[in-house]
């Protein structure tokens, strides 16, 4: 599907009486100490957390935290739909929080592990404008964007409407910064490139990386909606697919592995249709191809999300790169089996096998799911257990809270290690809720509408977790690879088993 240019490039741009004056003195003396002394007790519970100073014993303050927001529709009076952003050094006065983040917040500090002891000068963020799609700048709470080349779709629009949104939920908490980013599906920072260097490697943010690599993962513009494929943001997504999940229980549910998606972006996914069910052979699967082109034209009336909910398991598999389904399959209740990955999003590394998924071989898929389809229709609760796991991580631990609180989190480390002072580039241009949102149209015009923040987080970000230390980093490793030998050591038992009776 072609990009409209001009309809999607949205970066453009009291008084005292004086009567009975001795005692009028008292009173007012007295009202004001009173009135100190319960702004003393307000500020002091305000910053233990247990009261919001905005509106205490009937005085209401005004304060960011509590001002709403609206969707920018009347374009040419922006100033009545603009909030005051507060200037860097301010805060809105949200609640501390005694949250702490999801496990996956941790690798935040692996992925900045590269820059850790000599910092991020400029030299390296000007290399990463090789294949960067755009320069993002935080400054005083603005935003500026320096594009270098197009997108596929629309993915740095809703991308960079989702680090708007993200002050919009924290304002006045980002520092000042400046990063490259990358929109493509696969990481191009390599390790090895890096090896014996002086100069360290040009820190760049993308959607995914791998074990060889070393680009910054982020959320992709999807958690914001993809207008393209009329998948809508993150939030509304989900609470259509909790509803598509109450349509089937699990034991009425098909008892076998279902996968629908397009096979002709990578040949993995090629070699997966030869798991499907044929007249020769049952390999447990229901497999079918999508065709979003033909789906455009008919209005998408075939690929509703909360309507795939119906199987016992679905199958994620990725594409050319990492998959923006994953988080569309693990929310299905269903149990996810999980084809082995050569890549990783922000939030998959705190998942482990046979807790919130089945992994499933990539050499051997067809008896690999043949038999994890087997072993779950034997395993009747475990395997409900497992499915019920990981869809409770993703409702749980990448709901949209948390998604902006890793961005904020990943955003405030990074920054610390800026040696430069972060400033406006020569081509760079201010975006805005306003001159994004009012020149969109039709879907998405209407995913930004549903995916703005209206309202600051009433709390603070979660409590960043400190980093691993080299013995427990193993540890996570070992237990995650130890489960996945359990599984193939189960998996060769049977199929043993199977062809000594034959």
């Amino acid at each position: 599907m072609k990009r409209n240019d001009q309809q999607y490039q949205t970066m453009n741009r009291r008084s005292i009486s004086t009567t009975a004056p001795y005692r009028g003195k008292s009173i007012a003396k007295t009202t004001v100490i009173v009135v100190s002394l319960l702004f003393i007790l307000a500020g002091l519970f305000d910053f233990l957390g247990f009261l919001d100073l905005t509106t205490f014993t009937g005085f209401t303050l005004r304060a960011t935290a509590n001002t709403k927001h609206e969707f920018p529709d009347k374009c040419d009076v922006v100033e009545k739909q603009t909030v005051r952003v507060p200037k860097s050094g301010e805060t809105n006065r949200s609640r501390r929080s005694n949250v702490t983040c999801p496990s996956y917040f941790r690798w935040i500090h692996e992925d900045l592990r590269p820059w850790k002891e000599a910092g991020i000068t400029r030299d390296m963020i000007e290399r990463s404008k090789e294949t960067a799609n755009f320069r993002l700048v935080i400054l005083d709470g603005r935003v500026y964007v320096e594009k270098y080349r197009e997108a596929i779709q629309t993915r740095d629009v809703f991308t960079l409407w989702g680090i708007l949104q993200l002050l919009r939920w924290y304002p006045g908490r980002l520092p000042d910064l400046e990063l490259m980013f990358d929109c493509g599906d696969r990481p191009t920072v390599r390790s090895d490139d890096f090896l014996g260097q002086r100069a360290g490697p040009p820190p760049l943010f993308r959607y995914c990386s791998d074990d060889a690599s070393l680009d910054i993962v982020f959320p992709d513009w999807s958690f914001w909606g993809w207008a393209e494929v009329n998948i809508k943001p993150w939030e509304k997504s989900l609470e259509a697919i909790e509803e598509g999940n109450k349509k089937s229980q699990w034991e009425d549910r098909i008892p076998y592995a279902y996968w629908k998606g397009n096979p002709n972006v990578d040949p993995t996914r090629i070699d997966l249709l030869r798991c499907n069910v044929s007249d020769r052979e049952g390999w447990n699967t229901r497999l079918y191809i999508q065709d979003w082109e033909r789906e455009n034209k008919e209005g998408f009336k075939n690929s509703n999300l909360e309507n795939q909910c119906n199987h016992r398991y679905k199958i994620y598999i990725e594409g050319w790169a990492w998959s923006v389904s994953e988080k569309y399959i693990m929310a299905c209740d269903s149990m996810t089996l999980y084809v082995k990955p050569r890549f990783y999003d922000f939030y998959v590394r705190g998942m482990v096998p046979l807790r919130h998924y089945w992994p499933i071989r990539d050499d051997s898929k067809c008896i690999s799911l043949k038999f994890a389809v087997h072993w779950g229709n034997n395993h009747f609760e475990k395997a409900r257990e497992i499915a019920e796991a990981g869809s409770r991580f993703i409702r749980e631990e990448v709901k949209m809270e948390f998604v902006y609180d890793y961005m904020f989190h990943l955003l405030n480390e990074y920054a610390k290690l800026l040696k430069f002072r972060p400033e406006i580039p020569r081509g760079g241009k201010e975006i805005t809720p306003e001159n994004m949102g009012c020149p969109a149209t039709g879907r998405w015009r209407e995913f930004m509408s549903e995916s703005m923040v209206m309202s600051p987080s009433e709390r603070s970000p979660c409590v960043m977790p400190p980093p691993y230390d080299p013995l427990a980093l193993k540890e996570v490793l070992q237990t995650k690879a130890n489960a996945t030998r359990q599984v193939q050591i189960w998996e060769d038992e049977y199929w043993r088993d199977v062809n000594n009776k034959a």
